[in-house]
């Protein structure tokens, strides 16, 4: 006595990849450059040549972009800008903004 099982699948498994987030800091009159390298330098973990270049544009275009996350990890890196500036008294903001 053979048993045999056939299994139908009518509904296909859609897999979609998480929404990205551009991060962004914006450009302020008392922040001072080295301060934002350094943020880029450890929270967005640039190179000093690619955080000069960020920089630069922060100050000339008034927001450079860092870099492109997931929600979560986004939100993660503008809380750590937000801490990182009050704790040394500047008023850095950074933003993020759906790709």
């Amino acid at each position: 006595m053979s048993t045999h099982t056939e299994f139908e699948l009518y509904d296909e498994i859609a897999l979609k990849y998480p929404d990205k987030y551009k991060v962004f800091l914006l450009n302020d009159d008392y922040t001072s450059m080295e301060f934002v390298i350094d943020i880029l330098m450890s929270i967005f973990h640039k190179s000093y040549e690619d955080a000069q270049k960020t920089m630069l544009e922060v100050h000339e275009k008034g927001k450079g972009l860092c870099g492109v996350y997931s929600y979560e990890v986004a939100e993660t890196k503008i809380m750590q800008v937000k801490r990182k500036a009050k704790e040394s008294s500047f008023p850095l903001k950074a933003m993020m903004e759906k790709e």
